[in-house]
Formats: C-alpha cells, structure tokens, sequence
C-alpha cells in the first residue's frame, strides 16, 4: 500500500471524521481537603484521558476540595486554595487537546456554589453552579451552599479572566459543531425535571454530570435507571461521575460509579469500590444523537413549546484541538448483527417478541375479515418455513384446526430435492393441510404462449424464465385462495424488499397478508433456529428446521447441472446481491439512521473485518459459519446495497400489501417509515462512496 493509500485509510479509520466523539469520566483519588493533591490527581488524569484521545473529560463533583469537607467549605484557606488548584488546572490545560470539566466551592456575591468549572486550551471558559441542593437525608448542602438561582451576578472573574456563570450555558466546540456541551451537579438530575432536560431542547448533545453520590443498597442500580431514561428521553449522551476512593467514611461510603450513556444505551462503567484512581472512556455518535432528534420531530415541538424558557440560554464556543488519530480504533461496540442482538437472553427476548408480533397481527387480521383459513407457499426454504409457524402459532391462539392451514409446495424447473423434501417434512410436522402441485406443466404452457425458445425445448434461462415459474405459483396460491374462501399470507422479507429481490405483482411480491415484510433475513434465519431449539414440533420438527436453516438461500428458477436430488440448490441469491449478513447492515443504518455510505462502511468495517473480534449469536459456530470482510468487500457490496434500493427497487416498495412493522425504523412500507419516489437518483450515495478506500 503507498503512504497516499495508507494516509488515506487511516483518515477513514479516524472516528472523529464519522461524526464520533470521544469522551472520558474520571474517578481520582482525593483527599478531603487538600486541593493540592486533588489538582495533581486531577491534571494527570486529564493527561491521560486526552492521551487517549478523547476530548472531554468529566471529573466528580467538589472534585478539587473533596465532597465531604462539610463546614470546612467555609474556611477561607480551604477556599482560596481550591481557586489555586484550579489555576494549576486551566495552566495545564494549555497543553491537553480536551475539554475539563471540574467541580470545586467558589464565591460570588457573598455567597458560595458547589461549581462545575469547564478548562480547555488554557483557558477558563465558564463556571456553572448547582441548581438543587439536597437538604435531606445524609446531605445538608444547604447548611453551606447556595443554590444556583440566588447568584446575582451572570459573569465570575476567576483565573485572571472574566467568564460566564450560570446554568443556562452550552460550552460548543468550533471543530467539533455536534459538541455541545452542558453540565448539572448531582442533585440536578434526580428532580422531576433536570436543567438537562432544557439544556437538549436548547441544542445540548453531551450531558454532564458532576456528582458525588454515596453507595447504599440498590443505588448503584438506580443510578443505571436515571442516567439511562435522561439520555434516552433527551436524545444525548450522559456522562456521569461520583466520588470514590479518599472521601470521608464517618457516616457515608462511596463506591466511584462513573457510566457513560448514549441515547439510553450504555457505553462504558467504572469499576465500583476501587482503591486506585478509575478512567473510562467511550465514543458517543454526535450525529446519531442529532438525526434522532431530525427525525423525532416530537423533539422540536417540545423545543418550541418551551421556547420562553430557553431565550435566556448562552452559547460558550471554544477551540478544541480534534485528535488526527485515536488509539484502540472506535471504542464502542457494533453488532456485527444489529437486527440480531449476540447476547442470548437478548436474542430470545427479541425473538418472543417479533413472533409474538406477528402472530398478533394475522390473528386480527383474520379476526377482522371472518376469514378461517390461510394459504401458504411452503418452499422448504427460510422465508417459507417461518411464515408457516407464524400461521400455525396464530391458529392455535384462534382455537382453529391447523388444518386450515392450506400449505402447498409446487416444485418448478430447478426445485431441488433436498427443499422440496424439507417443505413436505415441515407441513407434517406442523400438522398443516398439505398438497403438492407440479407448476411446470403450466409454465412450459406460458412459456410456449409467449414465443419464448423454451417453449420449443432451447434452454434459455432469462429474466422470463424465471418470473413464469414465480407468476404461477402466485396465480395459483391466488386461485386456491379464492376457492378455499382463504387469504394468501406473503412470506418475502424485509431485505428482499429492500434489495428489490422478489418479482412484481403477480410473484413473492404480492399477497392478501404479508407477515414477514418487515423482518429482515438474518433475524428470520435465527427465529427459525430459535423455534427449532424450543423443540415445539418435537424432535423431528427440529431437525428438519435446523436443515432449513442450514440449507443455501435460493430463489431455485434456474436449472443447475447435478443430478443428485439431494443437493443443495444451484442458483445461490447471495451471488447476485451480496452477503445478507452485509445488507442487512448496510440496510440497518440507511434505513434507521440515513447515514452516509462512508459512515456505513466504517460501521460495517468496525463490525466485520476480523472475525475473532466481538460476540457472534449461538449458532454460528464451525467452518464457514463466521465470516469477516475486507474494506474493498464491503464497499463492492454496499455499492451494490445502494443502488438496488435507491435507484432500482423503490417501485416494488411503493404498492406492497398490509404487512405488522416489528422494529424501530424497520419498515418498508409507504404507510410507515419509508415513502419515497420510485424514479429517483443513486447518484449522491454513489458519489459519497467514492469516499471509501478501495484498499
């Protein structure tokens, strides 16, 4: 590779050019009042979270003086040597490419604040009190503090500059234009409404908070639960400190909790009860945070509706030196699966839900037209296979006989024996009405009518070839709908969907019901597993979905030249569109998101360039089964991804039947989460693709 290519990988490979940030939590230890000690701690954790390459970094509240100095905050040499600490700490700053943020007593109007004081490039850029100061329980903060709405004055002098001083601040990074920081203490963040609460409506996206907090039983958990539901309500990442080891034990203990959290999700937690000083770190996705907030526009009208509120708001900015590299590559974690979580609880909780979903929705449907029974093309394939349990599960919940369940498969010009054995053994085992029908003759009948050589015995294997055999099982399953008095339940999926991957109106891409629609094909080849290892269908129904799972995925309209009937079959789908497990990626954060293709392939690269990072789902286990992807591989198949679904695909998505969305952002439907114009332009996602090194 030339120093030009490897330059240019390494820019890619930068989180920050991806709209990350990165950003660390201190827990030192301290002395209670000895601000000197404190500041030598707190400066060479500085060091070595901006060594790390983050660019903010939160230490605990009081910090610098130590929370539990009780009436020692109003000695004056315990308070004049805490603004010496933190000269020693903008000082340092000078060389320490982040932002500080730091909590320490200071005096204003003849009063003193428990203070948080943000330090970045050598300068002092503003000074933010607490606003609720506990006065039950162990805490008699009132005894020495002031809370923040009694200050005067809206301006500090400290550290040989004048600054602001107030709540309603948001500290922005000019380099970094989705940094937006605010800043509450403790307390703050326990009352109904937090002042970050505000701070996310007036355009905050890192939330911090400065907190002491004493350990008792249960609250280290409940800590989980507030800075969980803050971060997710207001669409920001929360950073949360609390004291830990050097703080008084006369009545209270500390166990130094620090958590980092992104849109309720958590990213990072520091080890509890440690006898050294603790530091994590994590990247929070800034543009993430911002496109939620785009796309809830529920956000917005909150903003607006409390816009009297937020007209007094300030805006600090401040330069920031962004990090050309970061060690240790993105520090978060990216499933190589996002549909599929790696967890197995995770999974079978997610599993339960989508099928229950699904169920739910064919029960009401069927409910609501009075109609009793459903017909199903049973392939003895994935899509198929699951498709049938979620109508067998669904007459159960009816009090129905499976019975009127009318499976039929119907074997064409490359139907493979080993599929259509499967499809024979799954309906048995489901106890379904089970008929087989022999589409050839009537397709080599179409074939013949239309003049095409196949009619005439020249093997002519084209687009037309194959969409007659998916016309006529669709015209048949129609037909046997309407003679049956039933509903025809689609079974294609979310990613053929997205792909374009089925044939329009008279093929897959049209039923009465469609369950699967919204479910993408990696999650419907785990539910499968997932249903086969509950063993609902007994022993033989297990394996014989376990064989399902395993066998190639194929639309099976082409001949292939084995003989053997047990083969797997010829025509592999993936050949044509790419991995699934890729698209379904790439079709995650199109989708949910609308990131750009760089930011796509970074994800995917993050996920899936080397296969003994990160957890995999049960299942996945043995030769083959665990694949990894070079940088060119993913940007050859998302190049594919786009423009199968920005440029080809949207007409067959314009008119699909009623089918239950299962997931966030997990829809195709033009009722739902995706509307789109049919003859739009590839173009600019293409363009920016280009971006991506092809080595």
């Amino acid at each position: 590779m030339t120093e030009v290519a490897e330059a240019a990988r390494a820019a890619f490979l930068n989180p920050y050019r991806h709209g990350f940030a990165r950003v660390a939590v201190a827990v030192p230890r301290n002395r209670v009042a000895d601000p000197v000690f404190n500041a030598a701690e707190t400066i060479a954790m500085y060091r070595e979270a901006a060594g790390t390459g983050s660019v903010v970094v939160a230490f605990p509240e009081l910090g610098i003086s130590a929370y539990t100095c009780d009436d020692l905050f109003h000695q004056a040499a315990l308070l004049d040597a805490c603004e010496a600490a933190l000269q020693q700490v903008v000082d340092a700053s000078k060389d320490i490419g982040a932002l500080a943020i730091v909590g320490l007593p200071l005096r204003l109007d003849h009063r003193l604040f428990n203070c948080a004081a943000l330090v970045a490039g050598g300068r002092l850029l503003g000074v933010m009190p607490k606003t609720y100061l506990p006065n039950y329980g162990e805490f008699y903060e009132g005894r020495q503090f002031a809370a923040a709405d009694s200050a005067l004055a809206t301006e500090i002098t400290l550290c040989g500059s004048r600054v602001p001083f107030g709540t309603e601040l948001i500290f922005q990074a000019r380099q970094l234009p989705l940094l937006k920081v605010h800043v509450e203490i403790c307390e703050d963040v326990w009352v109904p409404i937090p002042p970050s609460s505000y701070a996310a409506l007036a355009g905050a996206t890192v939330l911090v908070n400065l907190s002491a907090s004493n350990v008792t039983i249960g609250k280290a958990d409940y800590r989980h639960s507030l800075v969980s539901m803050q971060s997710a309500r207001c669409l920001a990442a929360y950073l949360y400190s609390s004291a830990g080891i050097g703080e008084s034990t006369t009545d209270l203990a500390w166990d130094g909790q620090a958590l980092i959290y992104e849109s309720g999700d958590l990213l990072a937690e520091s080890q509890r009860f440690s006898n050294t000083s603790n530091l994590i770190s994590a990247d929070v996705d800034l543009e993430r945070m911002s496109r939620e907030r785009m796309r809830q526009n529920s956000f917005g009208v909150s903003a607006h509706k409390h816009h009297a509120e937020l007209s007094g708001w300030r805006t600090v900015e401040f330069d920031l030196a962004v990090p050309a590299t970061v060690p240790n590559g993105l520090l978060r974690r990216v499933e190589r699966f996002p549909y599929v979580p790696s967890n197995s609880a995770r999974r079978d909780e997610r599993c339960q839900e989508v099928f229950n979903i699904q169920v739910q929705s064919l029960v009401q449907r069927l409910e609501a037209s009075g109609i009793e029974k459903v017909v199903i093309g049973v392939s003895g394939g994935l899509d198929s296979t699951h498709a049938l349990l979620v109508c067998a599960q669904a007459m159960d919940r009816l009090g129905r006989p499976r019975a009127n369940i009318l499976g039929f498969t119907m074997p064409g010009f490359a139907t493979s024996g080993r599929t259509l054995q499967q499809a024979h053994q799954l309906m048995a085992a489901i106890g379904c009405t089970a008929r087989e029908i022999d589409i050839r003759p009537s397709c080599r009948q179409m074939l013949a009518d239309l003049g095409h050589p196949y009619g005439d015995g020249v093997p002519q294997y084209d687009i037309t070839f194959e969409n007659v055999q998916a016309g006529e099982r669709t015209s048949h399953l129609f037909r046997l709908a309407n003679f049956h008095n039933a509903i025809v339940v689609g079974t294609g999926d979310l990613s053929e969907l997205a792909l374009g991957w089925c044939t329009y109106g008279v093929g897959d891409h049209m039923s009465h019901y469609n369950v699967n629609a919204s479910v993408p094909k990696t999650l419907i080849k785990h539910l499968v597993r997932w249903v086969a290892d509950s063993r609902v269908l007994g022993g033989e129904g297990s394996t014989v979905l376990h064989a399902i799972v395993d066998t190639e995925v194929s639309p099976e309209l082409v001949p292939y030249d084995a003989l053997d009937v047990a083969a797997q079959p010829g025509q592999k789908t993936e050949d044509t569109i790419g991995p699934y497990e890729l698209q379904d990626f790439h079709l995650y954060y199109t989708l949910r998101y609308g990131f750009k293709p760089s930011k796509v392939a970074y994800l995917a690269y993050i996920a899936w360039h080397d296969r003994a990072q990160g957890g995999w789902p049960d299942g996945m286990e043995g030769e083959g089964a665990r694949n990894e992807y070079a940088l060119p591989a993913i940007r050859k198949h998302l190049g594919t991804f786009l423009w199968r679904f920005f440029k080809t695909s949207q007409f067959k998505r314009s008119c699909v039947p009623n089918a239950p969305k299962v997931g966030s952002g997990g829809s195709l439907s033009p009722r739902g989460d995706w509307r789109a114009p049919s003859d739009s332009e590839a173009v600019v996602w293409l363009a920016d693709l280009e971006t991506v090194p092809g080595e």
